[in-house]
């Protein structure tokens, strides 16, 4: 068996959750419906629960437009002066969905987002816009990243052609360790993660991430209680 590389092994003591475009429009029955999404959030649901208990940062990196398609990509233009009502600022549709949230209550600020400011959302969680694929285009995330000190970041979310994998491709040229959760990443094949595995980018399911916090989660109360006098 290959040892691991320790350039790219997961520090998770370090790490950042990015969930990527989860917002009701691309869950089934909405707008800009993405096949599997929905199917994925009960993982993501549970990633966020086990980054939240271990005190780790989370970003949502959600997409938000305007009806006048201003500083739209190119290829939603034409369908947003059509008309049609894909994450539309203020709609219901471009909320990040009710799983991923710490509580319910939250009023996204579009404004803010849309400036490029991060709005915090809990302790350790926060919204962030991305006016294009990539979650570090134009984006405050890199520079918040490196304020808190983290050096691996664990992507999900949707829909690995697209937003996820630039924005996967955008952390390796940053020199960040990469874990892509495959089993919480909708559009996501095997020769996908077969490609990410050449870049050094860790494949790994939400089970075993989320059992990897609980193992360190046990061995940190083993140590104290072994520390006491």
């Amino acid at each position: 068996m290959t040892p691991p590389d320790p350039f790219t092994i997961p520090e998770y003591d370090r790490a950042a959750l990015v969930t990527i475009d989860v917002q009701n429009d691309t869950l089934d029955d909405g707008t800009f419906e993405v096949p599997g999404t929905s199917t994925i959030l009960p993982r993501i649901h549970q990633l966020c629960r086990t980054f939240r208990a271990a005190g780790r940062p989370i970003f949502h990196v959600i997409r938000i437009y305007t009806p006048d398609a201003h500083d739209a990509d190119r290829c939603r233009m034409r369908s947003l002066l059509a008309g049609k009502r894909i994450l539309l600022k203020g709609s219901p549709g471009r909320r990040p969905a009710d799983a991923l949230l710490p509580t319910q209550d939250i009023r996204i600020d579009d404004d803010l987002l849309m400036s490029g400011s991060i709005q915090p959302i809990g302790p350790a969680e926060s919204l962030i816009f991305k006016p294009r694929w990539g979650a570090f285009y134009r984006t405050p995330l890199e520079a918040v990243l490196k304020e808190k000190a983290v050096s691996t970041l664990v992507f999900c979310g949707c829909n690995y052609p697209n937003c996820p994998r630039t924005s996967i491709y955008q952390a390796s040229e940053r020199d960040f360790r990469i874990t892509a959760v495959v089993d919480a990443i909708s559009g996501m094949a095997q020769s996908d993660i077969d490609g990410l595995e050449r870049i050094g980018v860790n494949g790994a399911t939400s089970e075993a991430i989320c059992r990897q916090f609980e193992n360190e989660r046990v061995n940190s109360m083993s140590d104290q209680r072994g520390a006491k006098p």
